[in-house]
């Protein structure tokens, strides 16, 4: 049994990383992403599928959040021919820019089956908040 690719653009992608420096070439790796918000909180989630924990770096400057890191090749011996190679390996990296009203200084970032999940509470200055509505008991009159 043959196996068929109908897909003539990624036959192409594939030929040129072959031309370009055969399957251990390191190409830059998706990282699909979601956010949103709950309660006082920013959630990012980040699918980072077979990438150790101890390989990711995260860095925040001037309200832009960095996080960077890798997934191996997994080694291949010269006597070994690939025939579909679609699983993205190498170096990574993705920028984030934080708005002012998050507190950067409190980001916690979990690790879980695969996913990054990053949690950035709102700075307090940038929560609702009551305002007291006070009455005088005498009004001072408009007109002078």
């Amino acid at each position: 049994m043959a196996l068929v690719r109908t897909d003539p653009f990624r036959d192409v992608d594939r030929l040129f990383q072959q031309l370009l420096g055969g399957q251990n070439t390191t190409r830059s790796m998706a990282m699909p992403m979601d956010a949103y918000r709950k309660r006082d909180s920013f959630l990012i989630s980040v699918d980072l599928p077979g990438v150790k924990p101890d390989s990711v770096d995260l860095t925040v400057e001037e309200n832009v959040l960095t996080i960077k890191g890798e997934r191996p090749a997994p080694p291949v011996a010269d006597d070994v021919e690939s025939v579909i190679a679609e699983r993205p390996y190498g170096t990574f990296m993705r920028q984030v820019f934080l708005g002012t009203n998050l507190d950067t200084e409190h980001i916690r970032a979990e690790y879980d089956d695969g996913v990054l999940t990053l949690v950035i509470p709102v700075a307090d200055h940038a929560k609702p908040r009551r305002i007291e509505v006070s009455t005088n008991s005498r009004p001072e009159p408009l007109s002078a």
